[in-house]
This record gives structure tokens, C-alpha cells and sequence, in this order.
């Protein structure tokens, strides 16, 4: 991994004054030090902040498996920008923020994939019957988050439920329920309406009750 190439947060100094001096009070002196291309203190972080921040990615991505793995593309990202970190907010929020901008990102790149597949089956015929198969299942993934129907006799326990909301409903409950921002906090992160977000957590909480009620 490239080391941070600044530390704006922290005045100069060595990692280990970094790690045992209270001139930057308001930053973890863990992150300080990290910011100077220290990976012990980097490791420490990890250690701290990832199992918060999996089940925040649980919510996020629908499932433990993306959770795991956006945990990971976080964390790298996190040590490839480090020295972006201002220190204006808690850094376990500027974790959180990271991790959402990854997952919109990649959603995007998805949606654009699915765009060209749908594009090159309508207007190539030749191609349309075997692109079709790829469309169909590319359109399934889309809306398997939408669909709420559930399994008879299964039992949903709140971490299944969760991953059973429709996207936009998932990701603001988890960002405001679990990781405790408010909806202009939320609105901000995801680009959406401050109604929006009010929207989708009351429509949240309504599937989920009826859902875990069952």
C-alpha cells in the first residue's frame, strides 16, 4: 500500500510522538500516527473500528459476505486517502462515509452494465436471445431486494429482515437506526432529500415490524 504522503491533523512529529503526545486532543492519536505511514498504528485502527463498521456494512450491502468485502475495499481506500482525513469528524464517521461512497459507486457501475446489456438486446436482434438470459438475471438482482416475499416457516431474525428491504429503505434505516445519523447527515451521504430519508425510514420500520411479526 502507497503511504500517506501528509498528516494535516496532527503537528509535526515523529509516529511515536504521535501515539504518546496530547498536542491534537481531538484526534486518536492511533490516526495521527497512521497519517505518518505508520501500519502498526493503521492495524490498531482496524481492529478498533471493523467490527462497528461490518455491521453497518451488513445493512448497507444485504448481506455478510458483501459486508466482509466492502469492509476490506474500505479499509483500503481508507489508507490510500488517510491524509484527506481532516479530522472535522469523528473518524469512525469518515469510515462510514467512505464505505457508502463505495457501494454508490459500485451500484453505478452496475446499473451502467446492466444499461449496455439491455441497449445491445434491443438493438442488435441477432444478439437479442442470448443476451437476453444476461439482462434477465442482471434485472432479477435489481429487484431482489425489492421483492419482500418471504419462505414458509422461515425465521427471519432482524439481521435477515434488514437484508430483505428495498435498497433505499435498507441503507437509511442501517445509516440512522444502527450507525445514528440524522436524516440531513444521511441526506448528504446518499444525495437524496431530507423527506426522502424520513420516507424510507418510516418505510423501513414498517417492514420490518410486519415482517419479524410473522
Amino acid at each position: 500500500m502507497p503511504v500517506p504522503a501528509s498528516h494535516p491533523v496532527c503537528p509535526p512529529s515523529s509516529a511515536h510522538d504521535a501515539l504518546t503526545s496530547n498536542a491534537s486532543a481531538s484526534v486518536d492519536p492511533l490516526v495521527c500516527a497512521a497519517q505518518t505511514g505508520d501500519a502498526t498504528a493503521f492495524a490498531a485502527l482496524y481492529d478498533a473500528h471493523a467490527p462497528r463498521l461490518f455491521a453497518v456494512c451488513v445493512g448497507l450491502a444485504g448481506g455478510r459476505e458483501e459486508a466482509g468485502e466492502l469492509v476490506q475495499d474500505t479499509f483500503v481506500r481508507a489508507w490510500e486517502r488517510l491524509e484527506t482525513f481532516r479530522g472535522e469528524s469523528a473518524f469512525s464517521t469518515w469510515l462510514h462515509r467512505v464505505a457508502v461512497n463505495i457501494m454508490l459507486n459500485e451500484e453505478r457501475t452496475r446499473r451502467r452494465r446492466v444499461q449496455r446489456v439491455v441497449i445491445a438486446s434491443e438493438l442488435l436482434p441477432t444478439a437479442r436471445d442470448a443476451d437476453a438470459p444476461v439482462a434477465d438475471a442482471l434485472a432479477s438482482s435489481e429487484s431482489h431486494a425489492v421483492a419482500l416475499t418471504v419462505d414458509v416457516g422461515l425465521q427471519l431474525d432482524l439481521e435477515a429482515a434488514i437484508g430483505r428491504l428495498p435498497d433505499g429503505a435498507r441503507r437509511v434505516f442501517v445509516l440512522h437506526d444502527i450507525a445514528g445519523y440524522d436524516h440531513a447527515e444521511i441526506a448528504g451521504q446518499l444525495g437524496i432529500a431530507e423527506g426522502t430519508s424520513k420516507s424510507h425510514l418510516f418505510r423501513a420500520r414498517r417492514l420490518l415490524r410486519g415482517m419479524l411479526e410473522r
